[in-house]
């Protein structure tokens, strides 16, 4: 009895000491872009179940926490309802921030990235030094998506980032910039969420978007921020992107060659895939590839089937 006693004293020890997860259970993942929207609906300004749990310590498998950083008119819960749940299930810690908001009301306050770009990164930097501070990690690992692949280059470039971020994977992420209608994914994602159309009209027609023109292929913006480069040395970078990308024009702005990169198009060997630039983000393709980049020991099979547009 007393030796049966000190071995269930010994496991609750080991236990208590292992490193905590995002999740105890594992959470229902939905490959769909907008799988986010019911959580942001339910609980404004919120975080999906998985995400932001600042006693999450990362383990030895997976040492460093990944931030999710949405793109134009996203947010935490509305850009990431597929991977949040995805990542926490693998035993990542997961972070998801929501970066330039407008001061205005919900549900217009739910969509970020509407901000300069310097304005977001210096979000993105205080976000990131919380994490690190939370989860006593030196390095985390990015998973940006469209404007939140630039707002995350800013960080590492411009702001001293290049030391914490040791991955950084990128879906549809614009590095030369972009050569279409970034209006295009606002007024999905608003519409999504209930913003009345001559709402969003009158928002796009005052201009309140700058990132909007700073992403523009040749702006100002861009050619600053690439003046020295796309990439930073020693971050390992992993670019997803699909030729059927309608927002990050052309797709190839995302797929820049580097000695650090390894780029991928979601459609080489699927011809199935019909993921454009929202269905990316929602797309079980894609993410066997993100949590293979994430992971380079991994390298599972990647799923190849049928995957809808708009949705993944």
């Amino acid at each position: 009895m007393r030796r049966s006693s000190l071995l269930v004293m010994a496991a609750a020890a080991l236990i208590a000491c292992l490193p905590a997860t995002a999740s105890a259970q594992p959470l229902p993942v939905d490959y769909n872009f907008f799988a986010g929207i019911p959580n942001e609906l339910a609980d404004p300004g919120g975080s999906l179940p998985g995400s932001n749990d600042w006693s999450c310590r990362p383990s030895a498998v997976h040492p460093n926490p990944v931030v999710l950083i949405h793109g134009t008119a996203g947010g935490a819960q509305t850009n990431w309802g597929a991977y949040v749940p995805l990542l926490a299930n693998e035993g990542y810690c997961v972070f998801a921030l929501n970066y330039g908001a407008l001061d205005v009301p919900w549900p217009l306050s739910a969509m970020g990235g509407m901000r300069p770009i310097a304005e977001s990164g210096a979000q993105l930097a205080a976000f990131v030094e919380r994490v690190r501070s939370a989860t006593g990690a030196r390095q985390v690992d990015f998973l940006s998506h469209s404007q939140g692949s630039l707002v995350g280059s800013y960080y590492l470039k411009r702001l001293d980032g290049a030391e914490t971020v040791d991955k950084f994977v990128s879906l549809a992420g614009p590095w030369l910039g972009v050569y279409g209608d970034q209006m295009n994914v606002w007024r999905t994602v608003g519409q999504r969420l209930g913003v009345a159309a001559d709402d969003l009209d009158r928002m796009v027609s005052a201009g309140v978007c700058s990132p909007c023109s700073e992403l523009m292929g040749g702006s100002a913006f861009m050619r600053a921020l690439n003046a020295d480069g796309v990439y930073v040395p020693g971050v390992a970078y992993t670019n997803i992107a699909t030729v059927y990308d309608e927002i990050a024009t052309p797709y190839t702005s995302g797929l820049v060659a580097g000695p650090n990169a390894v780029n991928i198009v979601v459609q080489d060997g699927c011809p199935a895939d019909f993921s454009e630039h929202l269905a990316i983000a929602g797309s079980q393709r894609a993410a066997g590839y993100v949590l293979n980049a994430l992971d380079p020991a991994r390298q599972a099979a990647v799923p190849c089937e049928f995957v809808p547009p708009f949705t993944g």
